[in-house]
């Protein structure tokens, strides 16, 4: 097992490095970059440096230098006026005065010794960023995937044992409308109906927590914080619930079908003692297993649209605000540290299949 996971951790690196390449290579052709967005402010609100992170001072006075007589250039998007002399301190700020190759050969060497700069239109850190984003991404995902298996595994047990029965068939009715309903509508129809929309007031309608959270006592903030998080998590749910509880059906299923389970009965075994002495282990493998891909699948995807409707400010959101703003590094680091994320989960998830299953052996495999 100790030759396979260094194989598997050594593919991390090639891996890793072609997602930055296509990522780095197509924000090359793509309008609307850093040195647009800050145009765009000065032309839209004659502001020159309102939410511009870094330098703002020299570029301010390269403007105010130029005066308006430098000769307009044709390189941005509606530089057309502005003088050259404040255009090129702004590629400088941004780094974009050297070549493609030399910012993507710095960048992977700084985000190798994870030193991932500061946000170009935040004044902050990029770490400091999403360690103050991460508190709501992990609420969601964390919760969200404790619940689906808390409800879908003994849900899809009890389907399991009984196939085709009408428990079976209704059920199976509530899962797919469940699974079939977006969750961003889901969402909307939460807020509609339990937090002050045409119906109920029962749950807030935005935040993690109450403005005067830090006020109350623990107890109270306890159930403050469950309070907020009921409904984005449930949002959250609806559709990994649906799916996790037809995969333990199908898994148990295809258990309680095999010969060594015939046998268990014909030796007078309960049919609580076959299910779970016998067909559990072998049919909650494939479960168990993908809990640590379910929980980044969750923490990672499903929290953009969830997090916009319920005003929470996670990774989630934090990412959407970045691609909009063109906020590169926010951008960039986001995306290599949840790719290697990803791959460890990868390895992680091989690990829990050999620690539920022992049977099972990495080594014999090709990689």
């Amino acid at each position: 097992m100790g030759a396979y996971i260094l194989r598997r951790l050594a593919l991390i690196v090639p891996t890793l490095l072609g997602i930055m390449i296509i990522n780095f290579t197509l924000t090359q052709f793509v309008p609307g970059g850093p040195v647009e967005q800050v145009i765009a402010k000065i032309e839209g609100q004659g502001d020159v440096f309102s939410g511009f992170a870094g330098g703002s001072g020299d570029a301010g006075a390269a403007l105010g230098a130029g005066g308006g007589g430098g000769s307009p250039t044709d390189k941005y998007i509606g530089a057309r006026g502005l003088p050259p002399d404040f255009i090129a301190e702004l590629e400088k700020e941004f780094g974009f005065d050297k070549p493609p190759l030399e910012r993507f050969l710095t960048m992977i060497w700084n985000y190798a010794r994870f030193d991932f700069g500061q946000s170009y239109f935040r004044s902050v850190s990029v770490v400091d960023l999403v360690l103050e984003k991460m508190p709501v991404s992990i609420s969601l995902g964390l919760w969200s995937t404790l619940i689906a298996y808390m409800v879908s595994i003994p849900l899809g047990i009890r389907k399991a044992v009984r196939d085709g029965t009408s428990f079976d068939t209704w059920t199976s009715a509530v899962i797919i409308i469940g699974y079939a309903i977006p969750g961003f509508l889901f969402a909307v129809l939460l807020l509609v109906l339990f937090a002050g929309g045409s119906y109920l007031q029962w749950f807030p309608l935005r935040g993690l927590v109450s403005e005067n959270w830090a006020e109350l006592s623990w107890p109270a903030k306890i159930l403050d914080y469950f309070w907020h998080i009921t409904l984005p998590v449930v949002a959250t749910t609806i559709s990994s619930f649906a799916t996790l509880t037809l995969l333990t059906k199908n898994s148990f299923l295809d258990e309680i079908k095999k010969q060594y389970v015939v046998t268990a009965k014909a030796k007078g075994l309960s049919e609580a003692r076959v299910l779970y002495g016998h067909v559990f282990r072998n049919a909650m493998l494939i479960v168990i297993a993908g809990f640590p891909g379910m929980f980044i699948g969750v923490f990672f995807g499903a929290s953009i649209i969830i997090e916009t409707i319920f005003s929470l400010d996670g990774l989630g959101r934090l990412g959407f605000e970045a691609a909009v703003a063109r906020d590169y590094p926010v951008i960039f680091a986001t995306l290599y540290v949840f790719g290697l994320i990803g791959l460890l989960v990868g390895i992680l998830s091989d690990l829990t299949y050999v620690l539920v299953d022992p049977r099972i052996d990495f080594e014999s495999r090709e990689t």
